[in-house]
């Protein structure tokens, strides 16, 4: 039996916000799963591992996303169907993201003022109803909005199979082709052992 088809979301149906004061919503997406447990607090792709450790060495992610969440930039975006929480994308200026700048795998192709999607999440009542789309535009919204010159993000390639959806938070090409972003070049970074290319929309 296939998958029940689900009705998509159109844009009036879904209110997607700055993360910005809004750190339990965000934990509900990238936090863990019980209280106390493993996380990655959507910052393995944003921040080098010594940013994340305090004096002492201890991991102290769930502070740092405290902390960007009260910040003047946004660490993401929220969007909440219905005023439930539902999905949530991982966005900021490259220049803020010290790991994507210094990845040896994570390439670029311009060097200019781009803003990058990191991870994309939604939740399962949420998901195949075009969500992804609409966190999508947000970030290039607001990154049009700041200036920035072009949004780019490092999907992977699933080539005809699919992906487990605990490590699809990279996003699809398609997700990105279908929101108007096109295939600039393959990385050498992969994700669920599939080559993750870099994607490009111009602002």
């Amino acid at each position: 039996m296939g998958r029940t088809r689900r009705e998509r979301l159109t844009r009036e149906q879904v209110l997607v916000v700055p993360a910005t004061g809004r750190f339990d919503d965000v934990a509900a997406m990238v936090g863990p799963a019980q209280p106390g447990g493993p996380a990655c607090w959507c910052l393995s792709h944003r921040l080098l591992t010594a940013e994340l450790r305090d004096a002492d060495g201890h991991e102290r992610r769930e502070e740092v996303m405290r902390e960007l969440c009260a910040g003047p930039v946004p660490p993401g975006y929220l969007a909440y169907v219905d005023g439930e929480v539902a999905g949530w994308v991982g966005a900021a200026p490259r220049s803020s993201m010290s790991y994507v700048e210094r990845s040896s795998r994570l390439v670029r192709a311009h060097d200019d003022d781009a803003w990058v999607v990191i991870c994309l999440r939604v939740r399962p009542p949420f998901r195949r109803r075009g969500l992804t789309t609409w966190l999508v535009e947000a970030v290039v919204e607001a990154a049009a909005e700041a200036g920035a010159d072009a949004v780019e993000a490092y999907p992977v390639d699933p080539e005809g199979g699919r992906v487990d959806q605990s490590l699809a938070y990279v996003g699809l090409v398609g997700w990105f082709e279908d929101a108007g972003f096109e295939r600039v070049l393959r990385t050498g970074a992969t994700s669920a052992r599939l080559p993750r290319w870099l994607v490009r929309r111009e602002l």
